[in-house]
C-alpha cells in the first residue's frame, strides 16, 4: 500500500516537474524573445515607451483680421490669459525653486486685488485643490480673460506655483461700430472661433487659419529630455479681409444715429452710404444695434438693410418717373388735376398727401417735387400702362436679391395682382423692398443709367506677407435706363430740394447740390387689416445723392416711429442724419464743393506725429481749432490716434500719449474717443449708458500704471439739431 502510494507521489511529482519546466521554458523564452525583438504582441516596447514619454498639443492659428478700406482694424484676435495655481508639490524638484504654491495665505492676499475678489475666495480654491489631491486649480470667471498687462503685473509678484494659459478671444475695438456688417465670431463647443453673423460668418473659411502642433519627449515632471525628438508644425494664420467701409464715414454715421436714437427713440433706423459709381458700401448702420464684444446681449440678429423688406413710400417715385421717361410716355409740362384720382367705382381712390386737397391743375414735373400720389398713379395707369411699369420694376431688379456679399439677404415682393396694387405700387405702397434693393435701383440714376451690384468685401489679403490674394472689382447689374433719362431724373430730384413746393428743402447741404426724394411709408397693422394710424406710425425716409451733376455718394436714411414733439415732423430726424453724414463725408473724401463753400469745414491733413514734440502738435491743433488731448506731461509722443497724412475733420479729437501717462478728464467725450483712449493705454474698459461720458472710475490726474479697468458712464447731453425748412410737412406723403 505504501509502495503504491510512493509510486503515485513520484508520478505526480514528475508530472508537475515537467509542467513547471514547460511553463518556465515558455516564460523564459518569452522574455528572451521580448529582449531580443523589443516587441510585445507586435507592439514595439521602444515605441510604446516613446509614446508614454511624448506629449503633444495643438498650436492655434490666428484668425484673420477684418479691416476697413484704409487698413484700420475692425476685428482681430485679442490674447487673453487664464490664471491657474499648481498645488501638487510633486512638480517641485528643487526646493529652492518651488513649482507649487508654498504659502496659500500670502498667495491669496497678493492675487485678490488683481482678480477683484476676496482673499477668502482664492484661499478656498487652493485649499480645495490640496484636500482633493488636485494638481492644479483655476479661479472661475475672475481668473479668465485677463489682459497682458494684468498677467505681467502678477508675474512681477514672483509667486511660486502661479501660471497662465494663453487663449484668444475675438475683439472688436470700435464696439457697435458697423456691427451688422462686421458681425461677430465666438468659440464653439470645440474651442474654435467661428463666425456667427456678418462678414465673420460670410468669410469664415478665409478668416480661419490652419492650426499647427508640437510634440516632444519629457520626464514625469513634464521637463523636456536632453534629446526630446521635438516635432513642430507651425500654424498658418487666416487671411485678412478688407472691407469697403470707411472708418471715418462709418464713425460719423454711428455717432449721428446714436444722437437721433437718444433724442427721438425710434423703434428702428437704417442708413446706407454707397458709392453709386462702383457699388461699394461706404457705411451702413441699423438701430437697434449691438456690441459684438458682448454677443449674449443681442436681441435682434437681422441686418435690416438687407434682411427686412418694407413698403418704401414715395422714394419709389424716382423709379416710376424714370420708367415713364425711358418708355417715352412722359411730358413734364403736361397738366393734370391733382388731389384725387379714381380709375373706377370698384377701385379705392388715390389721394394726394395733403388729405386729397391737391394743388389744383399742375404739371407732372411739379407733381414730382410735391410728391403727388395722383401724378404717379396716372403715369402708370394712363400714360405708360401697368404692364410697361411692371417691366421696368423687373428691369430695376425689384424682384431679385441684389447679390450683396452679406449673409441673410432676402428679396421683397412686387404685389401687382389687382388694379389697386398697380396704382399703389407707383408711389411705394403695397409692394415691399429691402433698403439695399432701393439703393441698387437708384444707382442707375446716379450712374448714367447703369445699375451697380452693392458689395462690402474689397480685398482678401495674405496675413503673412500683406499681398493681395483677391480684389473685388465693381460689377454692373444691368442698364434699365439711358444716360439721358438718368440726367432728366436727377434734374427732377434736385427740384425736390431746391424749388418752391419741393418736399425736400430740409435736406439741402451747405456746400453741395443734392438730388433726392423724400418718403413716408405706412406700417402694416399687426393686429388687423390695413395700416397703423397716427403721424408717428410711419417710416420716414430720404434717398439722396450729391453732388447732383456727378454723384460721388448716395445715401438712404429710414427712421421708423420716432417720438415727435407737436412742433416736429418726421423728416427732422432723417435730415439730421443725412445732412451731417453727407456734408462731412464729401469734405473728408476731398470732393470739390459745387456751391460756395466755407473753407473752415474742409478736412485738415495731419502733419508728422512720430517724433514730433508736444509743442509743435499743440500749435497745429490751436491753429486749426482742433481738440487735442495729451496724456502725460512729457514732451515726446509715444502713440496717437492719428498718423501722418490722415485727414482730420473739424471737431475730431486728437489723442497723444507721452511717457508716464496720467488719466485725463474725459467728461463729454464720445464712446469712440473713450474706446480709442483705452486701446492706446491698454486698459480694460467697461461702458454703461449712451451719449457722452459723465463719470469715470479712474480720476483725472491719476497715474495710469497699475490700473487695469476703466469704467465709464455715459449720458445724453443737450444737443441742438438744425431743423431746416419747416415749411414742407410730408408726414402724410
Amino acid at each position: 500500500m505504501n509502495k503504491n502510494k510512493h509510486k503515485h507521489t513520484h508520478l505526480m511529482a514528475g508530472i508537475f516537474i515537467v509542467i513547471f519546466a514547460f511553463v518556465f521554458l515558455g516564460v523564459a523564452g518569452r522574455f528572451l524573445y521580448i529582449q531580443a525583438s523589443g516587441t510585445v504582441n507586435d507592439v514595439s516596447l521602444k515605441e510604446w515607451a516613446k509614446d508614454k514619454r511624448t506629449t503633444s498639443y495643438s498650436i492655434s492659428a490666428e484668425r484673420g483680421k477684418i479691416l476697413d478700406k484704409n487698413g484700420v482694424e475692425l476685428a482681430y484676435d485679442h490674447p487673453t490669459f487664464t490664471l491657474f495655481a499648481t498645488v501638487d508639490d510633486a512638480f517641485t524638484v528643487n526646493e529652492k525653486e518651488p513649482q507649487h504654491v508654498v504659502d496659500p495665505q500670502k498667495t491669496a492676499e497678493k492675487l485678490a486685488p488683481f482678480l477683484d475678489v476676496d482673499e477668502s475666495y482664492i484661499l478656498e480654491r487652493i485649499e480645495w485643490g490640496l484636500e482633493n489631491e488636485k494638481t492644479q486649480v483655476e479661479f472661475g470667471s475672475s481668473g479668465k480673460e485677463l489682459s497682458q498687462k494684468t498677467k505681467d503685473d502678477i508675474e512681477d509678484l514672483e509667486l511660486p506655483g502661479i501660471g497662465f494659459t494663453k487663449h484668444a478671444i475675438r475683439y472688436y475695438p470700435n464696439g457697435l461700430f458697423a456691427s451688422r456688417i462686421v458681425g461677430f465670431a465666438q468659440k464653439n463647443e470645440s474651442g474654435n472661433i467661428k463666425g456667427v453673423t456678418g462678414m465673420e460668418k460670410q468669410m469664415d473659411d478665409m478668416l480661419q487659419g490652419e492650426p499647427g502642433h508640437i510634440s516632444y519627449e519629457r520626464d514625469r515632471f513634464g521637463t523636456k529630455l536632453l534629446n526630446p525628438n521635438e516635432v513642430v508644425k507651425k500654424p498658418e494664420d487666416g487671411n485678412n479681409i478688407a472691407l469697403t467701409i470707411d472708418q471715418k464715414v462709418q464713425t460719423l454715421l454711428e455717432d449721428v444715429m446714436t444722437q437721433v436714437e437718444t433724442e427721438y427713440k425710434p423703434s428702428r433706423m437704417t442708413a446706407i452710404v454707397m458709392d453709386p459709381k462702383t457699388g461699394e458700401i461706404v457705411a451702413m448702420s441699423n438701430r437697434p444695434s449691438y456690441n459684438p464684444n458682448h454677443p449674449d446681449n443681442i436681441q435682434n440678429w437681422y441686418n435690416d438693410a438687407v434682411s427686412t423688406p418694407i413698403e418704401p413710400g414715395s422714394t419709389m417715385k424716382m423709379l416710376t418717373w424714370a420708367a415713364a421717361i425711358e418708355s417715352g410716355n412722359y411730358k413734364g409740362d403736361e397738366l393734370y388735376e391733382s388731389g384725387k384720382y379714381q380709375v373706377s367705382d370698384l377701385v379705392t381712390p388715390v389721394h394726394d398727401h395733403n388729405n386729397g386737397k391737391g394743388w389744383g391743375e399742375i404739371t407732372y414735373d411739379e407733381g414730382f417735387r410735391r410728391s403727388s400720389n395722383v401724378a404717379a398713379s396716372k403715369l402708370v395707369w394712363e400714360k405708360m400702362g401697368p404692364d410697361t411699369f411692371l417691366d421696368y420694376l423687373h428691369a430695376f431688379d425689384m424682384d431679385k436679391k441684389t447679390g450683396i456679399d452679406l449673409p441673410g439677404e432676402v428679396t421683397g415682393k412686387i404685389v401687382y395682382r389687382w388694379p389697386s396694387d398697380k396704382l399703389t405700387a407707383s408711389f411705394g405702397q403695397g409692394s415691399t423692398y429691402t433698403p439695399i434693393q432701393l439703393m441698387k435701383a437708384a444707382s442707375a440714376i446716379a450712374n448714367d443709367g447703369q445699375m451697380m451690384t452693392p458689395f462690402v468685401k474689397s480685398k482678401i489679403i495674405d496675413s503673412s506677407n500683406g499681398k493681395v490674394i483677391e480684389e473685388k472689382a465693381p460689377k454692373p447689374a444691368g442698364q434699365p435706363i439711358s444716360k439721358e433719362t438718368a440726367d432728366r431724373v436727377l434734374d427732377l430730384l434736385e427740384d425736390v430740394v431746391t424749388e418752391e413746393g419741393g418736399t425736400g428743402h430740409i435736406y439741402a447741404l451747405e456746400d453741395y447740390s443734392v438730388a433726392g426724394k423724400t418718403g413716408t411709408a405706412q406700417i402694416a397693422n399687426p393686429d388687423a387689416p390695413g395700416h397703423l394710424r397716427g403721424r408717428e406710425n410711419n417710416i420716414f425716409s430720404f434717398l439722396g445723392m450729391a453732388p447732383k451733376d456727378d454723384p460721388k455718394l448716395m445715401m438712404l436714411v429710414q427712421v421708423k416711429q420716432p417720438e415727435l414733439k407737436p412742433t416736429e415732423y418726421g423728416s427732422m430726424p432723417v435730415s439730421f442724419i443725412f445732412k451731417n453724414v453727407m456734408e462731412n463725408s464729401l469734405h473728408y473724401l476731398n470732393i470739390d464743393p459745387d456751391k460756395e463753400t466755407d473753407a473752415s469745414v474742409n478736412p485738415i491733413q495731419m502733419p508728422k506725429v512720430k517724433g514730433a514734440t508736444k509743442d509743435k502738435l499743440e500749435q497745429f491743433a490751436s491753429k486749426h481749432g482742433l481738440k487735442a488731448t495729451f496724456i502725460g506731461k512729457a514732451s515726446s509722443i509715444i502713440s496717437a490716434n492719428v498718423k501722418k497724412d490722415d485727414l482730420i475733420l473739424p471737431g475730431q479729437r486728437l489723442i497723444f500719449v507721452t511717457e508716464n501717462p496720467i488719466m485725463p478728464d474725459i467728461s463729454g467725450w464720445s464712446k469712440r474717443d473713450v474706446l480709442q483712449l483705452a486701446d492706446m493705454l491698454d486698459l480694460e474698459i467697461k461702458l454703461e449708458g449712451e451719449g457722452y461720458a459723465v463719470k469715470q472710475s479712474i480720476s483725472a490726474g491719476e497715474k495710469i500704471k497699475g490700473d487695469k479697468t476703466l469704467s465709464v458712464t455715459f449720458d445724453v447731453l443737450e444737443t441742438t439739431q438744425d431743423g431746416g425748412d419747416n415749411s414742407e410737412d410730408n408726414t402724410n406723403e
